[in-house]
């Protein structure tokens, strides 16, 4: 939080924000979340991300389908280009290869 007056960093002291430049105190009042309320906003995701990648038309090396999902991660040094992984959409084949 920041403060309303010379636009400064807050910090916490007991129950209440104070602003070390100007002195301003600010109670921390309902703004707070507590733990049970980020427990009960939590989602998780338990189903598998498959068709949310993004697709592209290149030959699967193992089945010949057309079309396969795709990410890119730098596997290797900074100054390195990305690796882009690729997995066959294919049901029966899911075959992945990595192009550097």
């Amino acid at each position: 939080m920041f403060c309303p007056t010379c636009k400064s960093i807050m910090y916490p002291s007991d129950n209440e924000l104070c602003c070390k430049r100007c002195g301003f105190k600010k109670s921390k009042g309902k703004a707070q979340i507590t733990s049970k309320e980020i427990e009960r906003n939590e989602i998780v995701v338990t189903e598998s991300i498959e068709g949310t990648l993004p697709k592209t038309k290149i030959i699967c090396e193992k089945c010949g389908h057309n079309e396969a999902s795709w990410v890119i991660r730098q596997t290797r040094a900074a100054d390195e280009p990305s690796t882009r992984i690729y997995q066959c959409t294919n049901k029966k084949c899911k075959n992945k290869w990595r192009e550097y």
